[in-house]
């Protein structure tokens, strides 16, 4: 087997992966770099998840308000509400986290380089981070790049949203294809 960063390297299946969407908040999204794209990529992420029946763990920071709602209309998962910027530290996500069973985390949200980086890197110890380049953001662009960098150097898999997204379906021709696929294509 092989090993990237002492954690054996394999290929994404849907049985082992949790996605972690951070922050993605009403008094938050505004003043994001390619908002946009950030909600278009997380919304494409959970049409997915509902698709192939992954959990989806959403936090919410305090005082920040709730998720904006083109998210939580596509998947209403389990929402956290947190004060430290480590997911980790907050005990009811860490707890849900674990009673999950996955070993894989696939993370999106904001920011970069605050919640984001904290939660990536502090995980490590324990699972495997994939970061979703496209479905995270922060206030400046230097502060997402500088933030993804620290987290590819830490042993995070820096990845994309059309990537996870191919690298679980594993192969075309299927109805599941079929379904995601139009999904993908709706941009």
């Amino acid at each position: 087997m092989r090993y990237i960063h002492g954690k054996p390297a394999h290929l994404l299946s849907p049985e082992d992966c949790l996605i972690v969407v951070i922050d993605v908040q009403e008094r938050l999204v505004p003043f994001v770099e390619e908002r946009d794209i950030l909600v278009r990529n997380i919304v494409k992420l959970l049409k997915i998840a509902k698709i192939l029946d992954l959990k989806v763990l959403f936090t919410e920071q305090e005082k920040l308000g709730p998720t904006i709602p083109e998210i939580k209309e596509v998947y209403n998962g389990t929402t956290i509400s947190k004060v430290h910027f480590n997911c980790f530290f907050c005990p009811d996500f860490d707890r849900e986290v674990e009673r999950s069973m996955k070993r894989t985390l696939v993370i999106a949200g904001i920011e970069s380089h605050i919640c984001v980086l904290q939660t990536a890197i502090y995980a490590l110890d324990r699972y495997q981070v994939h970061v979703l380049q496209d479905a995270v953001s922060s206030r400046t662009s230097i502060n997402k790049n500088v933030a993804i960098e620290r987290m590819r150097q830490a042993g995070c898999v820096i990845s994309t949203t059309e990537i996870f997204i191919y690298e679980l379906l594993k192969r075309a021709g299927t109805d599941t294809f079929k379904k995601v696929l139009s999904i993908i294509k709706s941009d």
